[in-house]
Order: structure tokens, then C-alpha cells, then sequence
């Protein structure tokens, strides 16, 4: 199925271009990524996903497919849309998160607790690839929409069903979020100053982890299906995605006992590694996880001596010393302006980076030569900037075809398209179904 011609305006095509004193590259230069209209193919063509998750994580990983090609129908209840239409701040009315969240979705609504939403779900179904939902366990099973039903209609149909605690276990019914898992998931025990509170991160982490993971998953899935035949279920929890990107904790404890305690900026890995104050009051960020890197920044800052100690040949012993580490390259931080200080490390082949805030993101020449901000044109806000699609491919980048649309834009057209007549869309719109 093709995007709706009468939907979404072309958007204009990106501007970034790589640096001319940079080496050529050894492997084909990545096609540009980014807007480039409705009618853009990507590697997912043909694929269709049915979108029926709300806020972050479900919705997010439908975002990710649909970027490189994959045609996703974003199923919103008639009257409560997905919340996320009205998270953050909005411009004119429109909720801002939404336009990225949404971007290369077509909208379209039905209320999945009545007989015809139930049996438009079920036709919707049978002529789709993937189904992403993340309502409490049992409640597709008491919509009648469950595996049964749902691979009764489509024996080769995904079902990714992404919940905070998955689909069985004590904890599988209770309400949860992204910010539930951060907590359980060891996270924020490990994060902020040493005396003070655990700290949650402010923007959804735990979803956005739990994104990335849910299109693997589908992906994967998928392969299955191309070697079987038959389709899967998806059972993700919120839960798990960022405990294993935590590293190795569960196995420290099982064999050390060892409980990794909050440390700041600092890592109780290795050291030197913080964030140091220039003598122009910009922050900057040090890290110095290979052994040479931490010999070279000691050498740069004038303390070669400490690089003689037993203990600054491993990492562990180095974050054994991290106060006087920290002293050493802070005091010649504090001396020297942020832009004296890039240099030299740069010079030295040390790693080091200025702590951003969005300003610095949006002006940032490396961002702008990946193309990682693009301008996508939208029909409610006119020319908009938001980061760009992941990652670039040589030969079938994704693009951002539109950005998000309104509530139940596309519901007449999506449909029309199923077989629907203009009379049975008028039954579903008196049931309330749409």
C-alpha cells in the first residue's frame, strides 16, 4: 500500500555535506539519509506494521521501521489519542513530540473494545506484517483480539507486545512505565553524586532502549518467518532491554558480591574520567577508557610522574586514584580556555568533548556533516528540524517521508484501501468504532 497522495507535503531534501579536508572514504559514501517526499522506497518497502501502542517505546520502534520504508497505520482510539500528542511543549496547538514520534505513520482511528472495531482490527490483521501494542497483559485476549484470533487471521503475522513487566510473571499486570524500569533496572541506584539520592535520567531512556530492542526483535522475528513461514509473538519487557545495556553487573555480584555504588561522573571502571570546568566557565568531558589515552592525557596536563605508579598501569587501579587523577587534569583544565583545551587534547590524540545543551547539538559542524538534524516540511508548522533517521545505508537509506500527522487523518483512506464501502465506514463512525 502507498502513502497517501493526499497526505503529507515532500519535504526538502538535506543540506549536510561531509568535510572536504576529511580522507576519502574506504567503504561507499552512505546515501543521504533524510526527507525526501511520500513516495521514498527504503529497504522495509512492502512491509506493513500496524501500530497500536501509545507514549514511547511501542510507537517508537513502529517510528524506526517506518523510517526505512515500512508503511505503518498508527491505530489511535477515536476519542483518547495517543498521549503523546500532548506531551512537551506545542506550537500553535500541536504537541511538538508528536511530529517526530508519528513521522511516516499514516493516522487512523478505532476503538478495539467494540464488535466493529474488533472485526476491522481482525481484517486490518490479515493484510499486515507486524502488530506493535503494548496495552496491560489479557487486554487484547478480552477485546478478543488475541494470538489466537489475531494468527487465525494472519498465520505469518508479528505480534511484538511490549509491556514494562512482560506477559506472565507476578509483576505482569501492573500498570507500569519506562521510569519503573529505570528504578528496578539497577540504573538509578548507580546514578548521581555519592551522597546524594539515586537519580532518574529526564527524558524516557528505559523506552527509548526498549524502541531500539522492539525492532530488533521484530526484525528477527521476521527472519524467522522468511525461513518457517509462520509467524511469532513478541514478549518484551520494559524491564530487561536496560538491564543488559547496564553491562555486567548480575555477573560482578555472582561471582564478586560486588555492588557498584554511585560514583558522579566519575566511572568506577577507570579513570581519569569526569566532566572539568575551563578557565571560560565551559564544561568539558574527559575519557580515558584505553590505557594510552590515559598516558597521554597525564603527559599533557604535566604530570607525567603518575604514569610511573604501579597503579596506573590497569584501569581499576587508576579509578582506585581517581581524586588525585581528577586533580591533576582538573587544575590544568581550570587554567586554560575550553577551546585551548579541545586543541591540545586533539593534538595529543586524547579523547575530549564539550558538554552540550540543544543549542550547541543544533550548531555543531560534525551533526551537521552526518546530516543527523534535517528539515522536514510539515503542513501544520511549515519547515521543521528534528534529528534524522538512525543510522545511514550505502545503497537503501531510510527517510523521513512526513512528519506527524493529525489524529485520525488517514482513516477514511486506510479503509477505502481494506475494501471498506463508504456505507460500512458510515456504520463504524455511527457505532463510534472510528
Amino acid at each position: 500500500m502507498t502513502a497517501d497522495p493526499q497526505g503529507p507535503a515532500a519535504a526538502t531534501p538535506a543540506s549536510a555535506t561531509p568535510d572536504p579536508q576529511g580522507p576519502a572514504p574506504a567503504t561507499p559514501a552512505p546515501a543521504a539519509p533524510g526527507p525526501r517526499g511520500p513516495g521514498a522506497v527504503g529497504p522495509l518497502a512492502g512491509l506493513r506494521v500496524l501500530d497500536l501502542a501509545t507514549l514511547f517505546a511501542g510507537p517508537l520502534a513502529a517510528t524506526l521501521l517506518g523510517d526505512f520504508g515500512a508503511e505503518v497505520v498508527k491505530v489511535e482510539h477515536p476519542v483518547r489519542p495517543d498521549p503523546s500528542r500532548g506531551h512537551g511543549p506545542a506550537k500553535d496547538g500541536v504537541g511538538l513530540w508528536w511530529k517526530l514520534l508519528g513521522r511516516n505513520k499514516r493516522t487512523m482511528t478505532l476503538d478495539l473494545s467494540g464488535p466493529g472495531g474488533r472485526d476491522t482490527l481482525l481484517r486490518l490483521a490479515a493484510t499486515a506484517d507486524v502488530v506493535i501494542e503494548n496495552f496491560r497483559p489479557g487486554t487484547l485476549e478480552k477485546w478478543g483480539l488475541g494470538w489466537p484470533e489475531l494468527s487465525a487471521a494472519n498465520p505469518r503475522l508479528v505480534l511484538a507486545r511490549v509491556t514494562a513487566f512482560g506477559q506472565h510473571g507476578p509483576y505482569a499486570r501492573r500498570p507500569g512505565f519506562g521510569t519503573l524500569a529505570e528504578a528496578m533496572s539497577g540504573f538509578a541506584a548507580i546514578t548521581g553524586e555519592p551522597e546524594g539520592p539515586p537519580a532518574l535520567p529526564p527524558f524516557g531512556l528505559a523506552d527509548s532502549i526498549a524502541a531500539l530492542t522492539t525492532a530488533y526483535a521484530v526484525m528477527a522475528a521476521l527472519a524467522g518467518r522468511d525461513r518457517t513461514g509462520q509467524g511469532q509473538v513478541v514478549d518484551l519487557a520494559i524491564i530487561e532491554p536496560i538491564l543488559t545495556v547496564l553491562g555486567p553487573h548480575p555477573l560482578w555480584y555472582d561471582q564478586l558480591g560486588y555492588v557498584q555504588p554511585r560514583t558522579g561522573n566519575r566511572s568506577s571502571n577507570n579513570a581519569p574520567r569526569n566532566t572539568y570546568r575551563s578557565a571560560d566557565g565551559r564544561w568539558l568531558a574527559v575519557s580515558t577508557s584505553a590505557q594510552s589515552v590515559a598516558e597521554r592525557v597525564l603527559r599533557l596536563v604535566g604530570r607525567p610522574e603518575l604514569i610511573a605508579e604501579p597503579w596506573f598501569a590497569t584501569a581499576s587501579g587508576r579509578a582506585a586514584h581517581a581524586p588525585l587523577l581528577d586533580e591533576a587534569v582538573g587544575g590544568w583544565i581550570a587554567r586554560h580556555k575550553a577551546d585551548e583545551v579541545i586543541a591540545a587534547f586533539e593534538e595529543a590524540e586524547a579523547a575530549v568533548a564539550p558538554v552540550y545543551d540543544v543549542r550547541d547539538v543544533m550548531a555543531d559542524p560534525q551533526y551537521a556533516a552526518l546530516g543527523t538534524l534535517t528539515e522536514v516540511e510539515d503542513p501544520e508548522l511549515g519547515p521543521i528540524r528534528m534529528q534524522n533517521v538512525l543510522f545511514r545505508l550505502s545503497r537503501t537509506p531510510g527517510a523521513i517521508r512526513w512528519a506527524g500527522r493529525p489524529h485520525g487523518a488517514d482513516t477514511d483512506a486506510v479503509l477505502t484501501e481494506l475494501g471498506l464501502t463508504g456505507a460500512e465506514i458510515t456504520a463504524l463512525r455511527k457505532e463510534g468504532a472510528l
